[in-house]
């Protein structure tokens, strides 16, 4: 292999790096929120979703600049640079740098699995809190507003405000 393929891999190695980091902080704080759901800390839920917010951009440009540099691997070694796959590159690199890519491919897959249970689960624990919250409400509302029923005599008969 040329130099030039080996600084392309480099690239693309030192991006899969960042990538697997910022996706690992990614599942730390969804860990996190899922804690704070379950406490009721809604202050700290809000500073984890900033945080995010933050994890993700970081995500979408270490993101792009992944595509940049396997399209640009791609070239080199001559695989499908319109659509570049991590297993494909592997395959075409052997050895010990197709290992690699494996390992990240392998990697990023179980980490962005973990992050969609756990967002599942955060989801189900905030949509739990959120019927809670509307049935308590809701029993606000019939304690205040009463129910206006009849005595058996005829004569109307307020609920609980009066």
């Amino acid at each position: 292999m040329d130099a030039t393929v080996d600084r392309s891999y480099e690239k693309l190695i030192q991006n899969l790096d960042d990538l697997v980091g910022h996706y690992r902080q990614l599942l730390d704080l969804a860990r996190k929120e899922k804690q704070f759901l379950i406490d009721a800390q809604s202050d700290r839920i809000i500073e984890i979703n900033a945080q995010k917010e933050i994890v993700l951009q970081k995500i979408k440009l270490a993101d792009s600049l992944r595509f940049k540099h396997a399209k640009e691997l791609c070239e080199k070694i001559k695989a499908d640079s319109e659509n570049p796959r991590l297993l494909e590159i592997a395959q075409k690199l052997h050895g010990p740098k197709g290992d690699q890519l494996r390992n990240f491919h392998s990697t990023l897959e179980l980490v962005i699995k973990r992050i969609i249970e756990i967002n599942r689960d955060n989801e189900a624990l905030a949509q739990k809190a959120l019927n809670t919250l509307h049935g308590t409400m809701d029993n606000i509302k019939e304690t205040l507003t009463g129910k206006k029923t009849y005595e058996k005599k005829g004569n109307y008969r307020s609920g609980p405000e009066s």
